[in-house]
Order: C-alpha cells, then structure tokens, then sequence
C-alpha cells in the first residue's frame, strides 16, 4: 500500500461549508493524511479582499437555505446557531491552544452545526463539550495569538482564499464541493499540466487595465 499523501485542512468553525466538509474527509483519508489548521476567516478574507457569503445580502438567504437542503441531501444534522457570521477569535485560538486533533475539531464544529450555539454565548458549555474544564479561560497567552494570525497568513501564501480550503502538492482546493476534484487530482497527478488545465490558470483579466 501506498503511503499517505500529506495534506493540510485549513477551517474556521464558523463556516457551515467546512463543517459538511469535515463530516466527508473520510472519502480522502484513504489517499490523505490530513493535518486540521485553524485560521481567522476574517482575517483571510480581508487579507485576499474577498468576503464571506454572509456579509453579502443578496447572498445570505440563499447561501444558508443551501445549507439546509445540502444537509438533508447528505444526511447530515445540522442546525442553525442564534446568529451567523460571529467572532471565532477565542474558539479558534482555543483549540491552537489545545493542539486539537480531528476528535476536538469536529466536537467544536459539531457544537455549533448540531447544537446551534455561538461559543461565545455560552463559553463553559462549549469547554465541556470539547472535554475540558468549564472554567477553561478564553486563551489570552501572546504566542497563541500569534499562532493564529502565522496561520492565517500561512494558509493565504498557501494560496487559500477562503475556507474550507484543502493543500495538497502545493495545490489548493476550496470548497466544499472540491473533494471530487481532489480525488480525480490524485488518480491524475499532472493534471494541472495538461493543456486545458494550464490555459486557464493563466487567462487574463479582460477588465483589468493591462488588457486594454
């Protein structure tokens, strides 16, 4: 057999697309070893000048109803928090702290796309989810700080844009509906290589001024 291929994961836990895609991974842990990278998806965004879905109105309702029927397509609990996009700053800095493995990661995400809570609204209980003491202390430790923000920039050099955002081979697969992508990118390693592969990822911008 093989060995695995090494890959990196990175999420934010509060994006409902990189729960879905946590709750597939299985369908990559044949051919993968996937190492969980937390990041501020904010942080991400601003760093890229994109937005997220939920800070686009005309985006909202659409973005989460999709959510809710993906789920009932795949089968997969899933259940709303009191309100979306909220601050994951204390969560995600909390599970650096924590060196989470993929039973943490999935326990916090699991919190917020089962139980449907804000983490920051009920800090004990989301502790005690993850197993720890209720009187865990939101991190506060300088070089868990910078940690996160060193994650954040590591995954946007890695070429991530927004989460869930998977590297494998230096190649960067965003999305949920990306893990197909990555299958096919495996069985045809130099896919990116091929022709059509390689004209795309170099098309000019007809707007941009260059063009002109």
């Amino acid at each position: 057999m093989s060995p695995k291929i090494a890959a990196t994961f990175y999420y934010d836990i509060v994006s409902p697309f990189a729960y879905l895609y946590i709750k597939q991974r299985h369908r990559l842990e044949e051919q993968l070893l996937i190492t969980p990278v937390p990041v501020l998806l904010g942080g991400l965004l601003r760093a890229t000048d994109n937005k997220g879905p939920g800070e686009v109105a005309a985006k909202r309702p659409h973005t989460y109803q999709f959510c809710v029927w993906q789920t009932e397509k795949l089968g997969i609990p899933f259940r709303f928090p009191e309100h979306h996009p909220f601050m994951t700053v204390a969560p995600q800095r909390l599970l650096i702290q924590e060196q989470a493995d993929w039973s943490m990661v999935e326990r916090a995400f699991d919190y917020i796309w089962m139980e449907g809570k804000d983490p920051n609204l009920s800090w004990p209980e989301f502790c005690t989810y993850l197993g720890l003491p209720a009187d865990t202390a939101k991190p506060d430790n300088p070089n868990v700080k910078a940690k996160l923000v060193s994650n954040t920039e590591q995954a946007k050099a890695a070429g991530a844009f927004g989460v869930p955002a998977l590297i494998v081979r230096q190649r960067c697969f965003w999305g949920l509906d990306t893990i197909d992508w990555v299958l096919d990118y495996l069985a045809r390693p130099d896919m990116f290589d091929e022709p059509s592969y390689a004209r795309a990822g170099k098309l000019p911008n007809g707007l941009s001024p260059k063009a002109l």
